[in-house]
């Protein structure tokens, strides 16, 4: 049996971000922030989380700024 070239190709993703028009992600905004990060501490890539090349710089700045900050752990050892 033939399958179709269709049913093997995934289904692109949408930025979620873009869909609900956010222009600016904020690092004091923990709980966005903290769906981008593993619960190793480790930022999730773009081809996992979705976000477009935009978003996902903004992110990844945003995340950055917010460990520096001691709002987001930078390893899931500082949960202890």
């Amino acid at each position: 049996m033939a399958r179709n070239k269709e049913a093997r190709t995934p289904r692109r993703k949408v930025c979620k971000l873009c869909l609900d028009k956010v222009k600016y992600i904020d690092y004091k905004d923990e709980r966005r922030l903290s769906r981008f990060v593993t619960d190793r501490g480790k930022i999730v890539p773009r081809r996992v989380s979705g976000a477009c090349a935009r978003h996902q710089t903004q992110i990844a700045t945003a995340i950055k700024r917010a460990r520096l900050l001691a709002i987001l752990p930078f390893s899931s050892e500082h949960y202890r």
